[in-house]
């Protein structure tokens, strides 16, 4: 688990890094906003990235007037283009390699065809 992931804050941590009230950060939760980490208890706990998710929330409300349904689908699209930048890195991995393997390929065959056409040295 990478340490943004990593639940560590209490929601009323949490609410405070943001300058929130718990209440704003349970309707967001119920919304759908932020997900955070349930202990076996229940507690919620918040990582990094939650945090940041809600300042996120907090600004396209506040600044720029959106409401919880246009946060909704603003942070579902940034989420979809966050999945799509990592399968397209994904695939330009496994191209390279594709590529680095044909080229391996390529070379050895050109130097078996050289060799055999080689005349004999005596």
């Amino acid at each position: 688990m990478e340490t943004a992931d990593r639940p560590i804050y209490m929601i009323s941590v949490a609410a405070d890094l943001v300058g929130m009230h718990p209440q704003t950060l349970r309707i967001y939760e119920t919304k759908g906003l932020v997900r955070p980490h349930r202990t076996p208890g229940g507690t919620r706990l918040y990582s990094e990235a939650d945090v940041e998710r809600l300042r996120i929330v907090q600004r396209l409300t506040s600044e720029l007037g959106l409401n919880l349904a246009g946060v909704e689908l603003v942070l579902r699209l940034e989420d979809e283009l966050r999945k799509a930048h990592a399968q397209v890195e994904r695939l330009q991995r496994q191209l390279r390699r594709e590529v680095q393997k044909v080229h391996k390929q390529y070379r050895r065959d050109l130097v078996l065809v050289r060799d055999e056409r080689l005349p004999e040295r005596q």
